[in-house]
Parts: C-alpha cells; structure tokens; sequence
C-alpha cells in the first residue's frame, strides 16, 4: 500500500495503519538524529520525541510534501534545537581517515561514501546544525535537494549553499584534525 494510502488511513482514525507508519520511519529518524548529534542515547530519544510528535500531529500533515519529508523535518528541528540549547557539539569516538588529499571534484563521492562506512562521524559533528542536517538528509537518505529544502524548510538556494560549503568544511577539519590540530570549533566552520 502506497504511503499516501497509509497516511489517508491514519488521518482518519485508523490505528493500524499509523502504526505501520511510525515503523516504517523510526529507523531513518533514528539514523537523521544519531549522525546529527553523534550519540545513541540523544538518537533514541529525539527518534521517540519525533514520533510522538508525528503520532500527536498526523491528522495536521498536509499531503503537499512527502510524509517522509514532513517526519524527517520533525526531527530535524528537534535536533537542531537540542543542539542549541546545549552549545556544544557530540563528538563521536571513530576514527577519521585522510580525505585531504583529494581532488575536489572527488571529495563529494568521497564524502558519500566515507559516511555510509561511518568514517567521517567526527568531522560531521563540527559542521553547524544546518549543514549537518542537509548532509545527512542528502547522504543517509538520499533526498533530493527540494526534498531537502522541504525538511530543513529553508529556500533551495540556501539548501545548495549548506551542500555546496560542508565538503569543503569537513576537508578542512579533517585537514586539521590529521595535522594534529583540534580543527577549530563549528563556528571556523
């Protein structure tokens, strides 16, 4: 059943079919807030945050934009609002390959790829909140980037800027951080 089907279904009252929505997305939720804020324990929490919200505000959702965009924005801002509210950045213990060696033409592919192998966790934790969640919206999901400008709900010229600067911005702490150097804080970046 298409997803449009579902969440018709689940608009309406019926319980079977929110359920087998929130299912259906718990796992890219857990997978958005555990690359934006580097821990399982904040993942878990914000994923169960966005769900209650989705599962609260469902009959709200207007069809306009995908139901994934819509639940992938929800825990976007529930992210970016934590990482506000604490200032700080969660760094995850990985350890980071070199990457800045590369050509530029390469370091996107590369930075695709590095991240599904988990390798670049470290560097993704410097970006701001911002760039972070466009990375990982483009990246670990594969969004397009109106679907991206969708959940950030940000102009799309603002969404190509965020992908366009993070490359280079984690190019650069990686440059920093295999120097020897600390890589600065997100605010260089």
């Amino acid at each position: 059943m298409p997803d449009s089907e579902l969440v018709k279904q689940a608009q309406s009252g019926h319980q079977e079919a929110l359920i087998q929505l929130l299912r259906e997305i718990e796992t890219p939720l857990y997978r958005t807030a555990y690359y934006m804020l580097g821990n399982e324990q904040d993942a878990l929490d914000m994923t169960q945050e966005a769900l209650i919200k989705i599962y609260r505000h469902i009959k709200q959702f207007k069809q306009q934009a995908q139901f994934k965009t819509w639940a992938q924005r929800i825990v976007t801002n529930l992210c970016i609002d934590l990482c506000r509210q604490r200032k700080q950045i969660k760094v995850v213990n990985q350890s980071v390959d070199e990457i800045k060696q590369l050509p530029s033409h390469r370091a996107e592919k590369e930075i695709e790829h590095r991240l599904l192998r988990g390798e670049i966790e470290v560097a993704i934790c410097q970006l701001s909140e911002e760039q972070r969640a466009a990375i990982v919206l483009r990246y670990m999901h594969d969004f397009t980037y109106q679907e991206i400008a969708e959940a950030m709900d940000l102009p799309l010229n603002t969404v190509k800027s965020h992908l366009f600067r993070a490359p280079k911005a984690l190019k650069k702490h990686l440059s920093a951080h295999e120097e020897g150097g600390e890589g600065g804080d997100a605010g260089e970046l």
